[in-house]
């Protein structure tokens, strides 16, 4: 990566995580779906991100994250996770369509059905470990279900709808 897309990408990170920090921490739909806005600033990153990197990047994220929400990890832990899988799921899913290494994760590069087969996953294994964890019992499993489905629509429709006013 050059220099200038260093830059780029770490002020988007930067936007992801005062956008979620100071705006969105207070924005929930219908008591149930949470926007956690941050986590496109992992998923996002080229595919040739190293992966010592992306953990690294991952866990300052959350552990931010979780300083400013007082969870104790909970972040940290789903952020890290869904940094792990990361190259694991660009290999299984965009590997497989003759992509090369230096590929971007944009919509207008994936087209709508790869973005949402790569994008949807992630968000989805990101918030299950979140509410899970913030759950710690079994008691309201079907409220926390509804939760992590409906946070990860909540993020995804986000996350989507910057990508399409975005020029990146």
């Amino acid at each position: 990566m050059s220099l200038r897309e260093i830059i780029q990408y770490s002020l988007w990170f930067l936007l992801y995580l005062v956008l979620q920090i100071l705006i969105l921490r207070n924005v929930v739909l219908f008591d149930y779906g949470f926007c956690f806005i941050y986590v496109a600033g992992i998923v996002l990153l080229p595919a040739e991100v190293n992966r010592t990197a992306l953990l690294f990047m991952g866990f300052l994220t959350g552990f931010i994250l979780d300083v400013f929400y007082n969870t104790l990890g909970i972040h940290a832990a789903a952020t890290v996770l869904i940094a792990y899988l990361r190259p694991f799921w660009i290999q299984l899913q965009l590997e497989t369509k003759g992509t090369t290494e230096r590929l971007e994760i944009t919509l207008s590069e994936l087209g709508v059905g790869g973005y949402l087969a790569y994008l949807i996953p992630l968000i989805f294994v990101h918030h299950s470990v979140l509410f899970l964890i913030e759950m710690s019992h079994f008691g309201m499993i079907g409220y926390t279900l509804l939760r992590i489905v409906a946070s990860t629509l909540f993020t995804t429709l986000l996350i989507v709808l910057i990508q399409l006013f975005s020029r990146r």
